[in-house]
């Protein structure tokens, strides 16, 4: 990606995000090329869980009530949440985060056209399917699961990634 698409992704995201009722509240990084090496890298040395979900994803709607209450659980824990849809559905995005009480999450949106890019660069055995899970533990050593996954096998993921 070049720099002009990166300063016209940061500009986009920011009319969106401003436009948005919730926009103090909510901050949605753009997610481009590179951004997946600078999670890691963020996150050096410390166990974390990348959630990636969708708008237009109902499993992923029904989880967020979920990662909430494992969020308030598990305070310490880092909770990253990428959403694959695009910067135009930054309000809508914004407004689910905040009924769902995960504002305060880092949260990521879509930025860059080549979404199949993205996808290969956050894990090129990934095909795509909704909800998908990846849990870290501080070695970096990651599991990834997709769809639906109940509070136990969540506790389980966990406990193995905080030991």
């Amino acid at each position: 990606m070049t720099l002009k698409h990166h300063i016209t992704a940061i500009l986009l995201l920011f009319l969106f995000t401003t436009g948005c009722s919730n926009a103090e509240q909510i901050s949605l990084r753009p997610f481009v090329a590179g951004s997946y090496k600078q999670i890691l890298s963020q996150n050096a040395n410390q166990p974390f869980v990348l959630t990636l979900w969708s708008i237009t994803c109902p499993s992923c709607l029904k989880d967020m009530a979920l990662i909430n209450e494992l969020h308030k659980a598990h305070p310490k824990l880092k909770i990253i949440l990428l959403t694959t849809d695009d910067l135009s559905a930054g309000e809508q995005v914004s407004n689910i985060l905040s009924k769902s009480d995960l504002a305060s999450l880092e949260n990521w949106v879509y930025a860059d056209e080549n979404t199949q890019k993205l996808q290969y660069e956050i894990d090129p055995k990934w095909y795509g399917e909704l909800p998908r899970t990846y849990f870290f533990d501080a070695s970096h050593q990651r599991t990834g699961i997709s769809g639906v996954i109940s509070k136990q096998d969540y506790e389980a993921q966990l406990a193995s990634i905080l030991k």
